[in-house]
């Protein structure tokens, strides 16, 4: 009676082993391996000591690339006058003709002399004034100029900012003359801010205006939909200038001087392109 009692049992044990999955030991466990922590790539910016934001450092940097490329020299002054940033590249202290760019001081010292009561302008004299800003007119500024003398205007203009400005000699009988007359990217930066900062509110805001409107020949260069600007060009002793100054932005945020003296390597229409893709690069 003991064999088959011990088979049975024998018979239980065995099927009570097939029950159970016994755990592999632990040399043939695996494990899969935590993955590494993600981390996050500093953004590289351009300018870092510039004050301006990433984003515009790259932009800065990119415009400066392609005034590089483009012909003569190009300077030009950014600022930022909220956060009061400004930048300026390696050309922006070279003396260059002003051409038409003058004619914003000159309304600025008129309407100075209108206010202090040193001067009364007429009716034919505004029109003058805004065949100046609106389509940059010679004959308004020779008007003018003849009319509340020369020397009075230049005497005028370092309070302005335009503190590099010098007229230039032996072009003209008449000396100096605002058609020859050189200056820097500074000069038209500063002449710009002072618009902006100490110009009494009614003169600034028609000035502004004047800028924002202009005719379809100065509408290259700062000048936008959001922006205001009054260009220069002209061919000049050492070739063609293409200059341009102006603001742009809600609240005038941002100035910008552009000065591009072409050193016969190109004339209006390139000057023209450089000064209008710069702003673009930065602006639009």
């Amino acid at each position: 009676m003991l064999r088959p009692i011990l088979v049975a049992c024998a018979l239980a044990l065995t099927a009570c082993g097939h029950a159970v999955t016994a755990e592999p030991p632990a040399a043939a466990r695996t494990h899969t391996p935590a993955a590494a922590p993600l981390v996050a790539t500093p953004e590289v910016c351009p300018l870092p000591d510039s004050g301006f934001e990433c984003d515009f450092q790259k932009r800065i940097k990119a415009a400066q690339d392609y005034a590089e490329t483009r012909p003569g020299t190009t300077g030009f002054v950014l600022r930022d006058r909220k956060s009061g940033a400004v930048w300026r590249n390696d050309h922006a202290g070279d003396m260059t003709w002003t051409a038409s760019t003058i004619k914003l001081a000159m309304v600025v010292n008129l309407l100075e002399r209108q206010r202090t009561g040193k001067i009364k302008l007429s009716a034919d004299d505004r029109s003058l004034m805004n065949a100046m800003l609106h389509t940059s007119d010679d004959d308004a500024a020779d008007s003018l100029w003849r009319k509340y003398t020369g020397a009075t205007f230049n005497a005028a203009f370092p309070k302005y900012g335009m503190t590099d400005l010098v007229p230039q000699k032996g072009y003209t009988s008449a000396f100096p003359y605002w058609g020859f007359e050189k200056c820097t990217a500074n000069d038209l930066d500063r002449l710009m801010n002072y618009v902006l900062d100490s110009v009494p509110a009614d003169d600034r805001e028609y000035i502004l205006g004047q800028m924002r409107q202009v005719g379809p020949v100065q509408q290259w260069g700062v000048w936008g939909p959001d922006s205001g600007a009054k260009n220069g060009w002209s061919e000049e002793d050492g070739g063609w200038v293409m200059n341009s100054v102006g603001f742009v932005g809600q609240d005038q945020r941002y100035t910008l001087a552009i000065m591009n003296n072409l050193k016969g390597e190109g004339a209006y229409d390139e000057g023209r392109a450089t000064d209008t893709e710069i702003t673009r690069i930065l602006f639009r």
